[in-house]
């Protein structure tokens, strides 16, 4: 009895760590791949109706009849060989399996019926068997588009550079890199990621799992995902980091080439020798943005290449990134602590809501005034040294106690946990002065897209199914593959936590409940170009005559018209230099209203089934009536002269708002600034064109209902994994230009009443404190 004992004991203790390793080793996981790209050509005539209707529309809107083509993309899109984008696809969290690169081409022409788009999966997660695989699926997707010059998409090859920093100073952010062409020798051998900075998880090897580790999740998650789930991760920590120091085109083909920072980043680029265009994106998104992280540090020296970063993406499913606002989610001291700030009517700050949730359980226990307001101070600032993590600071609580803290109130469709010192509007004010150079500033174009992690370029071309054509998943993709984290109970007191040791538990401990009610179906990119041809689309790029739109097929014109006679109008994204009061001509054209269905030609080069699965038995289909414009908003921003200016008094939203008679034929306005005499000083523009309002994914966010003086009493946000609301409510779509840059150049002989604002009057200020300064 004894010997069966030990016989079981001994085959146990060999069998159990076999088994282990087996399960752990990745080798019953399946392993996704890129996908086959559709081989059918969209009809020429559907391509050409698409040239056709915007012609007409063009004549009607006053363009001339030379005006260039307006091509719409999306500059934003992942697979699958994005690692979350792979957890929202296993059927373990609620996806329906791999989402690869092959279609996304097929969304592209045959859903969303768009003329260019970018994948742009996170380099991280592109092994070089992921990332071959990419290269290839791209050419092919090129490859059946037809002729070259007038193809029915082009497909840009790019990846993301996905970086998130554990503080304000080693935070820079996300940054799509686009590549323009795709011969052999043109295209990196591996993708460029972004390194962690020191302090974070991953720099640490005891962090990864080992094989044993991975072993135990098939047998406390036993289902087929997990499988799968392991066998990406292995692939993904096979890959070994590329040495420092070693020119890009000596480094071991098979290794991770990383960088800590943008100017990293850009000098592999230059080393590779690749035509290519770096695109910020996610500016405001504070998911995963720490608290009082600002641009300022973006303008340093080599952290901004103003060859290659050209476009910034100013709204997409992750929201809009737009707008600044002058409150701040944290105050910064000049010893470099950080403080909670007080609410005011436009917004309350969630370390603030932290301690009133406290203070209120703690009145609820029978504490007194003023031992509630010792805890409610000590939930204020657990809140603050938490960062990005505040939220599990007190425990117990629910998505709703926080109602709408740490949101822009008064913006449009405003990114998560909004970070005002990111946004364009804050970008746009900046400048670097350096002693000895001239200063420097963001000469950036607008762009929009959809950040989509389910293979689907340019989802935002109808309104519906939430769960499948925004992010909104993600929220909960976490819990159900590894299962939900335990809440505590309520407590009358905080908690004080290290983020530094939650940063690799990426899912489940960041604020994504509510989260979820934020993702958008997404923008679009639009660019005025000579042709179709991948070159032409690649110069529109390159000159900035780009513009983004909120989803909708809007079409916009926004010109500098001609000073004196023989010079020519100046598009969006030009400049020009300026003594003499600037005109401007606006022009913009509602998008089309959508039939339900597909146009004939997805079905038949898709089939039933598949147009059902990929484009959710909805495409892109135009009617024939557009939506009106309601009116044009004019912004204007006159970047910094001096470093004490404030940014918030440099920013004029809106300087004007020009109304439009509701006309389906669009809305033609022309203003002028004669305010640059008295400025003297550069100055940027740029126009919103709002539509009528409709009805989009998720526009009412949070849902808050009022009460009293109290804007938002309660809320009633958007489950992540509720297919049966698709949360809609009223909005106002739109489109962003380009901005048009003014270069004040004074004149030969300048009036001598007018005021010279050259140097203007500030107030000495305290070392480190900001002095505002009048401006436009």
């Amino acid at each position: 009895m004894i010997r069966k004992i030990l016989v079981v004991l001994l085959l146990l203790a060999v069998g159990f760590p076999l088994l282990l390793y087996v399960l752990g080793s990745g080798m019953l996981g399946s392993r996704w791949g890129a996908g086959e790209v559709t081989r059918q050509q969209v009809p020429a005539a559907a391509v050409a109706a698409r040239a056709s209707r915007q012609v007409r529309a063009a004549s009607r809107g006053g363009a001339g009849a030379g005006a260039k083509q307006i091509l719409f993309g999306d500059l934003h899109v992942h697979s699958t060989f994005s690692l979350d984008a792979f957890m929202m696809a296993l059927p373990a969290t609620g996806g329906d399996g791999a989402r690869p690169v092959a279609d996304a081409c097929d969304f592209a022409r045959f859903c969303s019926d768009l003329d260019f788009w970018s994948i742009n999966d996170h380099a991280l997660g592109l092994t070089p068997r992921a990332w071959q695989q990419t290269v290839d699926t791209i050419r092919q997707c090129n490859a059946v588009a037809g002729d070259a010059s007038n193809p029915d998409v082009v497909a840009f090859l790019g990846w993301e550079w996905t970086q998130f920093g554990t503080t304000p100073d080693n935070h820079y952010g996300h940054k799509n890199v686009i590549l323009r062409d795709l011969g052999d020798g043109q295209i990196p051998t591996r993708p460029i990621a972004a390194r962690p900075p020191a302090d974070a998880w991953d720099r640490n090897p005891s962090d990864v799992p080992s094989v044993f580790e991975f072993g135990l999740l098939p047998l406390i998650h036993p289902n087929s995902s997990s499988l799968d789930f392991i066998r990406y991760m292995r692939d993904l920590v096979a890959v070994e980091d590329c040495p420092d120091g070693v020119a890009v085109r000596d480094l071991p083909s098979n290794c991770r080439e990383s960088t800590d920072t943008p100017a990293e980043l850009f000098a592999k680029l230059d080393d590779w020798g690749v035509e290519s265009i770096v695109i910020p994106h996610g500016t405001t998104w504070g998911f995963y943005t720490p608290h009082g992280s600002a641009w300022d540090k973006q303008l340093e020296g080599a952290m901004h290449d103003p060859k290659r970063q050209t476009l910034i993406e100013v709204f997409s499913g992750h929201g809009n990134s737009e707008e600044f606002r002058p409150w701040q989610e944290v105050e910064i001291l000049r010893n470099g602590k950080k403080r909670c700030p007080e609410p005011t009517d436009a917004y309350l700050p969630s370390c603030w809501r932290a301690g009133e949730i406290i203070r209120h359980r703690c009145l609820a226990a029978g504490g007194s005034d003023k031992s509630c307001e010792v805890v409610a101070k000590k939930a204020r600032d657990d809140y603050v040294e938490a960062d990005v993590f505040g939220h599990l600071t007190v425990p117990g609580v629910e998505a709703t106690d926080w109602l709408d803290s740490g949101q822009c109130r008064d913006c449009f469709q405003p990114a998560f946990n909004f970070r005002p010192k990111s946004s364009a509007q804050y970008i746009m004010g900046l400048r670097r002065f350096d002693t000895d150079k001239t200063p420097r500033r963001f000469n950036f174009g607008f762009i929009a897209s959809s950040d989509n992690h389910t293979a689907r370029p340019g989802t935002g071309y109808k309104e519906y199914a939430r769960t499948q054509m925004t992010e909104a998943r993600l929220s909960r993709a976490g819990s159900k593959m590894f299962g939900k984290i335990e809440k505590a109970a309520p407590e009358p007191r905080s908690q004080t936590l290290d983020p530094k040791k939650l940063a690799n538990k990426f899912f489940d401990v960041r604020e994504s409940e509510r989260g979820s009610s934020f993702f958008l179906t997404g923008g679009l990119a639009a660019v005025h170009s000579e042709g179709r041809s991948r070159e032409q689309i690649w110069q529109a790029m390159q000159r900035r005559e780009v513009y983004g739109t909120s989803g909708p097929r809007i079409l916009l014109w926004f010109d500098l018209l001609p000073a004196n006679e023989g010079e020519t109008e100046v598009s969006m994204g030009g400049s020009a230099p300026r003594s003499v009061p600037p005109r401007f001509r606006v022009r913009a054209v509602g998008s089309f209203e959508q039939k339900p269905g597909c146009p004939p030609h997805s079905p038949s080069s898709l089939g039933a089934e598949r147009v059902d699965h990929l484009c959710g038995g909805e495409c892109y289909n135009p009617g024939d009536l557009r939506r009106k414009i309601a009116r044009i908003e004019v912004i204007r921003i006159a970047p910094q002269k001096d470093p004490r200016e404030k940014i918030a008094n440099l920013i004029d939203d809106a300087w004007k708002v020009l109304q439009c008679a509701p006309d389906e034929a669009g809305c033609t306005v022309e203003f002028e600034d004669p305010d640059l005499l008295e400025y003297q000083r550069d100055i940027l523009y740029y126009v919103r064109a709002i539509e009528e309002p409709s009805l989009a994914v998720n526009a009412d966010r949070l849902r808050c209902k009022a009460k009293g003086e109290d804007p938002c009493a309660e809320t009633d946000g958007c489950s992540g994994d509720d297919p049966s609301d698709d949360c809609l409510a009223e909005t106002e779509e739109r489109a962003w230009s380009s901005p048009i840059y003014i270069e004040w150049v004074p004149p030969p002989n300048p009036v001598a009443d007018v005021p010279v604002v050259d140097e203007p009057v500030v107030d000495e200020p305290a070392a480190g404190d900001e002095v505002g300064v009048e401006a436009p």
